[in-house]
């Protein structure tokens, strides 16, 4: 099965080429470093040729409201319409949970822009909702740093390796589409504030997180259960924040 991975050099993109290769499939890293650009159409016939599945774990390079907005709705337009001339049979793209709960959000409007597009487009489809990963802890901190202190609302949170979304994806990829979508997240529930906490002091970072319930994340104040899933039908990963701390200490 050919499957062409738009955004396959990134860090979930190029995990989702390689397991889907160890599986026996002819996995096709796509992103403007090959040739493919999703934003002017560059490419995107010759790719596709032949191509069974499109998974897109592609992000935008910039998160300024109109620019991931653009970036969204015009890229997801254009892959779709070429998917549509190339007989693809099922699309697999990879959201956000919570998408849907944080409408003061512009980063997360535009993945809920991006899933209609997917729901409305008539291609066979799956779309992976993810929480936020093990490897974002400190970019997490840096956005929500004022002064010497992190704004933080003390909320629950339930990260994941990113490896471990790199496998839904793949096996959402290697199955039927489901025409809806899944989440997935990680195996333990943590207080957002006290988890980012104890990565800074992991990495022996001075600042102080200040548990903060007015705090915006991606521009939106959150309540207690806004970015993990809210019911039973989640799948979890199998990797701890421990076992993958352990791991990543290793590497």
């Amino acid at each position: 099965m050919k499957v062409v991975v738009i955004g396959g050099s990134g860090l979930i993109g190029s995990k989702v080429v390689k397991l889907l290769g160890e599986h026996g499939h002819e996995a096709v890293p796509a992103s403007p470093q090959t040739g493919v650009n999703t934003l002017t159409g560059e490419g995107l016939d010759e790719v596709l040729a032949g191509a069974d599945v499109v998974v897109d774990v592609s992000n935008s390079p910039s998160f300024a409201d109109d620019d991931v907005m653009q970036f969204f709705t015009t890229s997801t337009t254009n892959l779709l319409e070429a998917e549509r001339k190339a007989g693809v049979d099922h699309h697999v793209a990879l959201s956000i949970v919570g998408c849907d709960r944080a409408p003061d959000s512009g980063y997360l409007r535009a993945k809920v822009a991006q899933e209609r597009l997917i729901e409305e487009s008539g291609v066979p489809y799956c779309i992976v909702r993810a929480t936020q990963f093990f490897e974002f802890g400190k970019a997490i901190a840096d956005s929500a740093t004022v002064g010497d202190e992190v704004h933080l609302p003390p909320v629950a949170f339930q990260p994941i390796a990113s490896d471990d979304v790199a496998s839904a994806v793949g096996r959402m990829a290697a199955g039927e589409p489901i025409n809806g979508h899944v989440e997935v997240a990680g195996p333990a529930r943590y207080r957002f504030d006290e988890f980012i906490a104890g990565v800074l002091d992991h990495l022996g970072d001075p600042r102080r997180v200040v548990a903060d319930p007015q705090a915006p994340y991606f521009g939106q104040v959150l309540v207690e259960e806004s970015i993990v899933p809210t019911d039973d039908g989640a799948a979890l990963g199998a990797t701890s924040y421990e076992e993958w701390l352990a791991r990543s200490e290793q590497r």
